[in-house]
């Protein structure tokens, strides 16, 4: 029987465990001694590779004597990497990456993302998703309603009670390319500037004017979490890369320290958005109350 996937909430469960373990001056091999348990066990529960029941986790933490406020809240963590997250509503066609993105994105206490050619699928309205997803060549005509409904569903992260704080560098072109017909466009600036003035997102717009600049290698996502090590996500048609090393971390701060630089600032960037929104317009007066 093949072992279950890691999830950001399992991965992190294993991260408290292996914690509380080194602080108690313990190792796996001692513990599954008492316990009675085999070695192999205990490497799954420490990896997030083992399906954890709640009363084992607290055996566990008996033995490293973890107690009080402590032990409720890895108890805790222990219920949510056993609960099927929000996204498998959508259906089990949607592809494995997209549910793993989904899961880190659900998990996320910050998020920096460059886009070079779409607006971020976090930032998409229907209508332009639908535009885009209809578009690619390889989803079937049959999936796209469920792509969108997840795509749309995703957002949801926005409202959480305590939202993850979210950097957004896009490209001009990104806002310049025609995705549908100019009112989908239309409606999906405006939904940029509606989504801009939000305390905890910060949408900077990286002008054309500027040229070349750090983001040209491509479009990716760095996402931070509460107990495990940053991951970096990249997209191609075929394949998705989840990056951990300390060095590919490091790499794309660079590219996003290098890009903070280039830039227009929040403000600068509404007044751009909102400029290219009022060119959509053939005749911008039709569009004006005259007294």
């Amino acid at each position: 029987m093949a072992e279950p996937e890691t999830t950001v909430r399992s991965r992190e469960l294993g991260e408290e465990l292996r914690r509380v373990l080194t602080r108690a001056g313990l190792t796996g091999k001692q513990v599954a001694h008492q316990l009675d348990w085999a070695q192999s066990d205990i490497s799954r529960m420490l990896t997030g590779r083992r399906r954890m029941k709640e009363t084992d986790v607290a055996t566990f933490l008996g033995i490293c004597r973890v107690r009080g406020r402590e032990r409720e809240r890895i108890l805790a963590l222990c219920r949510e990497a056993n609960r099927s997250g929000w996204h498998q509503q959508h259906g089990s066609r949607l592809p494995k990456q997209l549910r793993t993105l989904i899961d880190h994105e659900d998990n996320a206490l910050r998020m920096a993302e460059y886009e070079g050619a779409l607006v971020p699928g976090l930032l998409q309205t229907g209508d332009y998703a639908r535009a885009v997803i209809s578009r690619i060549a390889n989803v079937p005509e049959g999936e796209v309603d469920e792509r969108v409904a997840a795509r749309l569903a995703r957002a949801a992260i926005f409202g959480r009670r305590t939202p993850a704080r979210y950097v957004f560098y896009l490209h001009e072109f990104a806002l310049r390319l025609p995705v549908g017909e100019a009112a989908v466009m239309s409606e999906q600036l405006h939904h940029l500037l509606r989504l801009a003035v939000r305390p905890y997102l910060s949408l900077r717009i990286v002008p054309a004017a500027h040229g070349a600049h750090a983001g040209l290698a491509g479009s990716f996502r760095l996402m931070e979490f509460a107990a495990i090590k940053p991951v970096v996500y990249l997209e191609s048609e075929t394949s998705t890369l989840f990056l951990e090393e300390d060095a590919e971390i490091a790499a794309y701060r660079n590219i996003l320290a290098a890009l903070a630089d280039t830039a227009l600032d929040e403000r600068q960037s509404r007044d751009l958005i909102g400029n290219l929104a009022i060119e959509l317009y053939h005749d911008p007066e039709d569009h004006h109350v005259h007294p």
